[in-house]
């Protein structure tokens, strides 16, 4: 078990490189092996701080770890999840500063906007999919407070799920209007092909994610309720954005979502 001063010694180190932009050493040095609560604890400990510091809101969560692989290479059995912040959106196609950005890689998500709460013991997937008001596409630019992603389990946890920011599309569909398992992605820079995907990727279905987040969140005393985003974990690989490149990403049946970086 981890002591509370190392978690607090953690979170400092993380909430430094968030402020001077500079990445830093991996926390994990700090936390016992494996401490997945502890590593959320670090999480909890920012998440406050940037609630409190300069009047920020919560405007969803993002689930992490979405890919067996990924699991398989992190030595966990199950996704991850961070907060997003309203001041992480940028609009479809905005010029996004490199200065908000930490080592950025683009990866092509669906996005779920939720209508209702889910609270409870017992979330179940028709409660899920009743609750969502609609569905966009999104790209997630995730980004590392660690130096050169230097990162396993504990590290990404308690970097908010190595979150960035993110751009939501503007062609809004209802949950039962396409497959969200068999839907195709791809994702292109500078109008080149980096990226290709389905739904299957995200832990057979985006929704399986999302289900197994509103249940986490539940249980955490963060449920999931209205206006809520939830990006729903990876389509496809993520890919590393240069000064002044250009993603969209391509959903079947959703339709697309640009980011575009600035050049300095």
């Amino acid at each position: 078990m981890t002591d509370q001063s190392k978690i607090h010694e953690a979170a400092d180190r993380l909430w430094q490189a968030w402020e001077t932009g500079v990445p830093g050493a991996p926390i994990r040095d700090l936390l016992a092996e494996g401490d997945v609560d502890a590593a959320y604890a670090v999480q909890e400990i920012n998440t406050k701080r940037w609630l409190g510091g300069e009047e920020r809101i919560l405007s969803g969560r993002k689930i992490g770890l979405t890919s067996k692989a990924v699991q398989n290479q992190l030595g966990v059995g199950q996704p991850d999840y961070g907060m997003l912040f309203a001041d992480m959106e940028y609009m479809d196609g905005e010029e996004i500063p490199l200065s908000r950005l930490h080592q950025p890689k683009v990866e092509a998500e669906i996005a779920y906007v939720i209508a209702a709460p889910l609270t409870g013991q017992h979330i179940t997937m028709v409660d899920l999919m009743a609750s969502i008001g609609y569905v966009v596409p999104a790209l997630e630019i995730v980004g590392s407070r660690v130096a050169g992603w230097d990162i396993r389990i504990t590290d990404t946890i308690a970097d908010n799920a190595s979150s960035g920011v993110y751009v939501l599309g503007q062609s809004p569909k209802r949950v039962g209007d396409f497959d969200q398992r068999m839907c195709g992605m791809v994702m292109t820079r500078n109008n080149q092909p980096v990226s290709v995907g389905a739904g299957a990727a995200c832990m057979g279905s985006p929704l399986n994610a999302t289900l197994w987040l509103a249940r986490t969140m539940a249980k955490a005393g963060r449920a999931l309720g209205p206006g809520d985003v939830v990006l729903s974990g990876a389509l496809g690989p993520m890919v590393p954005a240069n000064p002044g490149d250009v993603f969209e990403a391509r959903i079947n049946c959703l339709g697309s979502v640009r980011a575009a970086f600035a050049k300095e």
